[in-house]
């Protein structure tokens, strides 16, 4: 028997691999989405939490950004 199962591929750098990795134990997102790790760069997700995983990202990215302003002379 084989078990197909719908997904994304994302490739990312090791830090948000951790991070993925984190929102996926803690179920942050309400559940469990990343199907297989695949190496140090590489997840298999659920195709259905793309969308909510990108603004959980947008989010954290806000957060974290300093706004660059130009000095005036």
């Amino acid at each position: 028997m084989v078990n197909v199962l719908k997904g994304v591929l994302v490739e990312c750098d090791p830090a948000m691999k951790q991070f993925l990795l984190h929102l996926d134990e803690k179920l942050i997102l309400g559940r469990k989405f990343i199907l297989q790790e695949l190496d140090e760069k590489h997840l298999f997700i659920a195709s259905d939490i793309v969308e909510t995983l990108q603004a959980k990202i947008d989010d954290l990215m806000d957060r974290i950004s300093f706004p660059l302003h130009e000095k005036d002379n």
